[in-house]
């Protein structure tokens, strides 16, 4: 009120005169339009960052070892700008949540040292843990990042039974999903080559796929940060 009143202050005289040529009378503040001040505050929304990370073993064990890497890069700078993190995990039949959103660091290392790698790559449960995660932050009125690092070649469904057809089926119908609900997304191919398994998957999802066939850890943590 106080910016209002002084943006309309210095022309109360030329005011009063135009009403009284038209033969009207004014002994009040005469407020026009223009003279309003609004004040706008920005929240910033919190971010959370969902790495959801292929550990099976058509992940080869040395790519699962730059993803580690990565990702324990990402949550150092997470860790800087006080976002949360959460990390989802999916080998054998299904996927689970080795971290739910923290700012801890120290428990998203641990977290992320003792993941194990081998087994089925159930990609599909994988992305749909992560969505839950990502969809839950987003109703709380967080923003949040949903990471896939995978090499896309799934072979065990939903319903934990194997079969590539059938498990590439459910892991595209999964990333549509997550495209339909708006979450910003990005597909981080880690096989030694880029596949069409990896841009299928990114295209369906509505993210950005990022093939990376030689990198390690720390080009691999640029990569992201540069799309995010």
């Amino acid at each position: 009120m106080v910016e209002t009143l002084r943006a309309a202050a210095p022309w109360q005289r030329l005011r009063r005169e135009e009403v009284a040529r038209f033969g009207g009378e004014s002994n009040r503040i005469e407020i026009r339009q223009d003279d309003f001040r609004i004040t706008r505050f920005k929240h910033r929304s919190e971010t959370t960052t969902i790495f959801v990370v292929d550990a099976s073993g058509s992940s080869a064990l040395h790519r699962l070892a730059e993803a580690k890497g990565a990702v324990e890069l990402l949550l150092a700078d997470c860790y800087v700008r006080r976002d949360r993190v959460a990390l989802v995990a999916f080998r054998g039949q299904f996927a689970e949540v080795l971290l739910p959103p923290t700012r801890s660091l120290v428990r998203a290392k641990r977290s992320l040292a003792s993941l194990p790698g081998g087994g089925g790559t159930p990609l599909a449960s994988g992305i749909d843990l992560g969505m839950m995660l990502a969809d839950s932050v987003k109703r709380r009125g967080g923003t949040p990042i949903l990471i896939i690092m995978t090499d896309g070649r799934a072979n065990v469904a939903r319903d934990g039974t194997g079969g590539r057809a059938r498990a590439n089926e459910d892991a595209l119908s999964a990333a549509r999903l997550v495209r339909s609900v708006e979450i910003t997304s990005l597909v981080i191919d880690t096989s030694p080559r880029p596949q069409q398994q990896g841009r299928d998957l990114a295209v369906e999802m509505g993210a950005r796929y990022l093939p990376l066939p030689h990198a390690d850890a720390t080009s691999l943590s640029h990569a992201v940060r540069a799309a995010g």
